[in-house]
């Protein structure tokens, strides 16, 4: 078990590293390209590395006082007691990556950015309601930023999408 203490140690300094929080976002896109493409093990390999993308980086040499103020209540809000509540709020995380799953899979790109926006909305407000204002903000920024880069990115590819199966018209390339 010691290994096991070791390792989270190991992992909750590296998840001070700011830039992870900016790429977690990120992984929604691989994900909802393997639901697009229907592939289980794509999708599978997605959650993988979101769910190891807090190691990745290095451990900052000095973390922020926001970053780590936030983790800390981020830890204590996990650690502690958990009621209906609170595993109903946890649920919600596989609930919305299923939703977002099934809503490309279906290729439903308006409920797909619903899910998407719902759930960063969420996990912003829920930053705010578990940490001070100052703290929160520190993940703020990324959730924002990545609700912006995922939602150009999925409507730029449904534009492409939509504009390269765009039926030509009876009279288009006529002399007459």
């Amino acid at each position: 078990m010691e290994w096991l203490n070791e390792l989270a140690s190991w992992a909750w300094a590296r998840h001070h590293n700011e830039l992870s929080w900016y790429i977690r976002p990120l992984f929604l896109l691989p994900f909802a390209y393997f639901s697009y493409k229907r592939s289980g093990w794509g999708i599978a390999l997605t959650l993988v590395a979101l769910a190891t993308s807090m190691a990745w980086f290095p451990a900052p040499e000095h973390p922020t006082p926001g970053a780590i103020q936030f983790l800390a209540d981020e830890r204590e809000y996990l650690l502690g007691e958990w009621g209906l509540a609170k595993i109903a709020m946890a649920l919600l995380v596989p609930l919305m990556l299923v939703s977002l799953g099934a809503a490309v899979w279906r290729r439903s790109m308006v409920w797909a950015l619903v899910v998407i926006n719902a759930g960063g909305i969420f996990k912003i407000a829920w930053s705010f309601a578990v940490s001070d204002t100052e703290s929160a903000m520190r993940l703020f920024y990324p959730a924002a930023a990545g609700l912006v880069v995922v939602n150009a990115v999925l409507l730029f590819m449904w534009r492409r999408r939509r504009v390269g199966h765009v039926v030509p018209s009876a009279h288009a390339g006529s002399t007459g």
